[in-house]
């Protein structure tokens, strides 16, 4: 039997899985969380979805090496495979884009009538994962980053409910201001850099385009604690 040991980014993703919960994997590779998941006695069961078949022969494999009997692969596109008798409860969307992500939601509204978790780790447009999200219902329960070879993530955790947030909420994750840190400061100095890169690419005839960028990252700026962990 082999214990799966997990990455810091998927491992900030099991950390937010609740007790006892049915979990559906979408985009999960080689299922290395669900089986730490199953290993760990967190989930009653996981669905391991992906849309490569070469993902899922590497989840199949790992599944047997590690013996778990609760963990279960489907070639599927998004929450297509997934069933009202599978008694999912907690979604896992992780690693996509947020075009991706937001698509797969918005397409099979209907498959989220019982989940009342969603995990997301977007690598793309976070700010727009989070309005899309909470337009579906949910509300920000937790979030946090975590940084994984030079490379800073946002992991957010929804649970069914409504709550109104700010723009700037949206923008910046209402949680991670409340536990403003050295990471935080981190990805909005990213942010701002990233930002100054484009003003100085833009040509001079773009004058309000890179007003607007100065202006935005002033207001970043704003935002980034002055106290550090």
């Amino acid at each position: 039997m082999t214990n799966i040991k997990l990455s810091k980014r998927l491992f900030s993703i099991a950390k937010m899985v609740e007790q006892g919960s049915t979990v559906a994997d979408v985009g999960c590779d080689h299922a290395l969380l669900d089986i730490y998941l199953s290993q760990n006695n967190i989930i009653k069961k996981a669905i391991a979805c992906d849309i490569t078949e070469g993902a899922l022969q590497g989840a199949r494999k790992n599944i047997k090496e590690s013996n778990v009997k609760n963990v279960e692969v489907r070639l599927a596109d998004g929450l297509s495979k997934i069933k009202d008798n599978d008694n999912v409860d907690t979604l896992v969307i992780s690693g996509l884009g947020d075009q991706k992500i937001i698509s797969i939601l918005n397409n099979e509204k209907n498959k989220l009538k019982n989940i009342h978790t969603i995990i997301v780790q977007s690598n793309t447009g976070i700010d727009k994962v989070r309005i899309n999200v909470v337009k579906l219902g949910y509300f920000i329960k937790d979030e946090t980053l975590v940084k994984e070879k030079g490379i800073i993530y946002t992991v957010i955790k929804f649970k069914k409910g409504i709550r109104k947030y700010s723009s700037k909420q949206m923008y910046f994750g209402p949680v991670l201001l409340m536990n403003k840190n050295e990471l935080f400061n981190e990805l909005l100095l990213n942010i701002i850099n990233k930002n100054k890169k484009i003003i100085s690419s833009l040509p001079n005839t773009m004058v309000w385009k890179k007003l607007k960028l100065f202006i935005k990252n002033i207001k970043i700026k704003k935002e980034m604690s002055k106290k550090t962990d």
